[in-house]
C-alpha cells in the first residue's frame, strides 16, 4: 500500500509520557561509549550515580514516539526506513530523573521520486510533566527508501534554514572514539527496538551485511566528541546540535569527528576512517562560551 499523502498528514502521533530514572540516564551514556576509560572522572559523571549528569545528546531519546509510522497504517515500508537527519536544542538542563512528556508532530512528507524514496520531517517538544516547562526541542528527518512516487510534494513549503557547509580548510580539532561491537544491542535498551540494529536476517533484507548502529547512536558518539573537545565535558556549555546521516556505521567501528570552530558555532562531520566513508555530514553545534 503506497503512502496516502492526505491521510498521513492528518496523523496524530500519540503523545509520550516517559519516566526517567538515574539508571536510564547511565544506560544511555554507556550505550554511546561513555565510561570506556575507568580512570576518566570527567566521563564518570555521566555513568555513575554520584553527581550524575545527563549527556546533552540524551535529549534525542526523550519523548521518543517509537516507530509510529509502522503502527498507524501509513503505507511506509518499515524494513527500509533509516534515519536521515537529527537535531536538538536544549532550553533548560536535561533531567537525570523525573517524568517528562513528548509531543511529536509531522511537519512534512516529501516525495523524492519512485526510485529515490520519501522523507518524513518531524518536530518534538519535550516538557516536564509537573510544570510544563519546555526542556528541549527535537527535529528529525526519516528516509523511507522504498516509498517514493506517491504523488506528494518534493520540497518543504515555507522558508528553509540553510544547510551548514563544511569548510575546505583542515579541521581545527579531531577526535576519534571507538564503538563497541555490542553497541547497538546496548543502545536499543534506551528505547529504539528496530530489529534493523539487532537481527542479521532483518538487516540483510534491508540490504546491509549485518545489523547497523542506530543513527541516533552515531549522532551521540559525535556529540560525545564535541562535548569532550569543545566543552571539556561540561554539559552546561552544550546548547544545540544537528547533522545529516550519509552512511551507516557498523558496531565496533571507530568514528572520527572533525571540527571547525568559529566562536560559539562548531561545524563538524563524522567519518569511519577504516572504510573511508563519511557517516554524519553538514553538522553544526552551538557551544556556550
Amino acid at each position: 500500500m503506497p503512502i496516502d499523502y492526505e491521510k498521513i498528514m492528518k496523523v496524530d502521533i500519540p503523545a509520550v509520557e516517559q519516566t526517567l530514572t538515574p539508571r536510564d540516564t547511565m544506560l544511555y551514556a554507556l550505550g554511546v561509549g561513555l565510561g570506556a576509560d575507568p580512570m576518566d572522572e570527567q566521563q564518570l559523571q555521566y555513568v555513575y550515580e554520584k553527581n550524575l549528569t545527563a549527556l546533552p545528546t540524551m535529549a534525542i531519546i526523550l519523548g521518543y514516539p517509537g516507530p509510529w509510522h509502522a503502527t498507524l497504517n501509513t503505507g511506509i515500508t518499515r524494513s527500509h526506513v533509516v534515519h536521515g537527519e537529527q537535531g536538538f536544542v536544549i532550553h533548560k538542563p536535561l533531567p537525570v530523573e523525573g517524568v517528562i512528556t513528548g509531543k511529536t508532530r509531522l511537519k512534512a512528507v516529501l516525495d523524492k521520486g519512485a526510485d529515490k524514496g520519501a522523507l518524513l520531517l518531524t518536530e518534538t517538544e519535550v516538557r516536564s510533566k509537573t510544570g510544563g516547562e519546555l526542556i528541549c526541542t527535537l527535529t528529525s528527518t526519516t528516509f523511507c527508501r522504498k516509498d517514493g512516487g506517491f504523488g506528494g510534494p518534493a520540497n518543504p513549503s515555507g522558508p528553509q534554514k540553510p544547510t551548514p557547509k563544511i569548510p575546505e580548510r583542515a579541521p581545527d580539532k579531531i577526535c576519534d572514539i571507538a564503538t563497541l561491537p555490542q553497541a547497538a544491542l546496548i543502545y536499543r535498551l534506551s528505547g529504539d527496538y528496530n530489529p534493523l540494529h539487532s537481527e542479521p536476517a532483518y538487516a540483510a533484507r534491508a540490504g546491509f551485511k549485518q545489523p547497523i548502529l542506530h543513527g541516533r547512536a552515531t549522532f551521540s558518539v559525535a556529540g560525545h566528541a564535541l562535548l569532550k573537545t569543545c566543552c571539556g565535558y561540561d554539559a552546561a556549555k552544550f546548547k544545540s546540535m544537528e547533522g545529516r546521516f550519509s552512511s551507516p556505521v557498523y558496531p565496533g567501528e571507530t568514528i572520527r569527528t572533525e571540527m571547525w570552530i568559529d566562536g560559539a558555532m562548531v561545524t563538524f562531520r563524522a567519518t569511519v576512517p577504516a572504510r573511508g566513508v563519511t557517516v554524519l555530514n553538514n553538522g553544526m553545534a552551538e557551544i556556550i562560551q
